[in-house]
C-alpha cells in the first residue's frame, strides 16, 4: 500500500499531524514506540494549554485516545515499532499487482514517488515522511556511571524515585526535566541536591522558584561533573567548580 504520509514519533507534534492527516483525508502511516514522548515521566505537565496540570502518562492517554478516534481506513497505526532506516526513493515506486510489497524504479499509475520506511517489523511505502522523533534524554557521560546505572543511577525518577525514600540524592540538570524531577523526589527523599554545569538555569522562573523554596532542596551552579563514585552502590559524586577550587565529594 502507497500511503501519502508517513509520521514517524508518539509525542504531541506527531500525534497532533496524525489528527490533522486523517481530517484532510490523507492515507495516512503512523508509527510510534509508544505515545507521550519524554513527557511521560512528568508527575505534573502545567504549561499545556487548556489543562491546568495533568500527569505525562494521562497526557499520553488523552494523546492515544485522540489519535485512535480517527484509525480505520485512513489512518493505520502502528505501535510498539521502530523506524531504522528511511530511505527516498529518487525514482517512481510501483506497486505490484499480486504482491502488497513494493519495488523501487517504476512508476505507479499516478508516476508517484516516495520513502521506503523500514522498521522492525516490516517496510512501508510513502509518498511523505514527518520525522517527529523528538529526543531523548542524555545519559551521564562521566567515570563510574555506566557502571553504576541502575544501581543508584536512574533517569526516570517517576519509576524508580521512590526507590530512595529518606535518602539524600542529587538531580543532574538544570531545566526544566531537571527541576521537576527534583520535585518529585522532594516528596520522599531526605534532602535533593541539583547540580547545573552553568550558572544560569534553563528551567522556568516560576518552576525554579517554585522548587527551590523547599527547606530540603539546595542547587549547586555552575559545577562539572566529575566521576560518580560507589562500588556495589552508588555512595557520592565528585564535582569542581570555580567557587570550590578543585575536586569536591558530595554523598548521597
Amino acid at each position: 500500500m502507497l500511503y501519502d504520509l508517513a509520521i514517524i514519533g508518539g509525542g504531541p507534534a506527531g500525534v497532533a499531524a496524525g489528527v490533522y492527516a486523517a481530517r484532510k483525508q490523507l492515507r495516512t502511516l503512523f508509527i510510534a514506540k509508544d505515545f507521550g514522548g519524554q513527557s511521560i515521566v512528568s508527575e505534573g505537565i502545567e504549561n499545556w494549554i487548556g489543562t491546568i496540570k495533568i500527569s505525562g502518562v494521562d497526557f499520553a492517554k488523552n494523546l492515544e485516545a485522540h489519535l485512535r478516534a480517527y484509525a480505520g481506513n485512513i489512518l493505520d497505526i502502528k505501535v510498539d515499532e521502530a523506524v531504522v532506516k528511511v530511505t527516498s526513493n529518487r525514482r517512481p515506486i510501483f506497486r505490484q499487482a499480486q504482491n502488497p510489497k513494493f519495488t523501487r524504479g517504476t512508476a505507479d499509475s499516478n508516476g508517484a514517488s516516495g520513502f521506503a520506511v523500514k522498521t522492525d517489523k516490516g517496510e512501508y511505502i510513502a509518498k511523505t515522511v514527518l520525522v517527529t522523533a523528538g529526543s531523548a534524554r542524555r545519559k551521564l557521560n562521566v567515570k563510574g556511571a555506566e557502571a553504576l546505572e541502575h544501581k543508584g543511577i536512574t533517569y526516570c525518577a517517576s519509576c524508580d524515585g521512590p526507590l530512595f525514600a529518606g535518602l539524600d540524592v542529587a538531580v543532574i540538570g538544570g531545566g526544566n526535566a531537571g527541576f521537576e524531577t527534583a520535585a518529585q523526589l522532594l516528596a520522599y527523599c531526605k534532602s535533593v541536591t541539583l547540580i547545573h554545569k552553568n550558572d544560569e538555569f534553563k528551567a522556568d522562573p516560576v518552576t525554579v522558584q517554585k522548587v527551590l523554596a523547599y527547606p530540603s532542596m539546595r542547587a549547586i551552579r555552575g559545577a562539572n561533573i566529575l566521576k560518580v563514585t560507589g562500588d556495589k552502590f552508588v555512595t557520592g559524586l565528585v564535582y569542581e567548580s570555580a567557587q570550590t577550587k578543585g575536586p569536591r565529594e558530595l554523598p548521597v
